[in-house]
């Protein structure tokens, strides 16, 4: 495992979403990684903080400079809960939950390392459909986070390690049928 590509890669895909998404600062940036995935296993049998840290290197700090919130997603086992700074859940209203993520037993690697380095960090059950963007890394499912009209995107990366990604961000739903005439900045 080269932990320096694994930031690389995950540095190089947050910043073609973000190309491609047009977030304003503010805008929530969903992540859902699996360390396991990255190492070539299947998601939850592997957990590993290094390569959490390694994605964590090489997305947040990108994030953070460009004024955009990181919400990170736990495991199932913790519901999907988020690991978000307390700002962000102030400013979505969010609702703050009693759970400390781990990486061996509830919440996973990437969501306890978050955890431990975001500034002020606290868990929330849900962002209520309200993420603007995101990378679902080893398949972790971060869709239901998301608002409710979700494009796939498509970014040079297909794998950050061994974990396939999928990539996505929202747009406004249409209105106005064959009439109506689009933003194409919004689209």
């Amino acid at each position: 495992m080269d932990l320096k590509e694994i930031t690389a890669q995950s540095k190089k895909a947050v910043t073609e979403i973000l190309e491609g998404a047009r977030l304003n600062p503010g805008d929530i940036f969903v992540i859902g990684c699996s360390s396991s995935e990255i190492l070539g296993s299947q998601i939850g049998t592997a957990t590993n903080l290094d390569s959490a840290n390694a994605v964590y290197d090489g997305i947040i700090p990108i994030l953070k400079e460009k004024g955009i919130f990181a919400a990170a997603q736990c495991c199932e086992h913790l519901n999907r809960a988020l690991v978000v700074e307390r700002e962000t859940m102030i400013k979505y209203g969010l609702e703050q939950v009693n759970a400390i993520p781990q990486p061996n037993h509830a919440g996973g690697a990437f969501a306890t390392v978050c955890f431990e380095r975001f500034d002020d960090p606290v868990l929330v059950e849900s962002l209520n459909q309200k993420a603007d963007a995101g990378i679902d890394i080893g398949g972790t499912m971060i869709g239901m986070h998301m608002h409710s009209v979700v494009v796939p995107m498509r970014i040079s990366l297909r794998k950050i390690g061994e974990a396939p990604i999928i990539c996505a961000r929202h747009r406004p739903k249409y209105v106005g049928g064959q009439r109506a005439i689009y933003d194409e900045k919004l689209m």
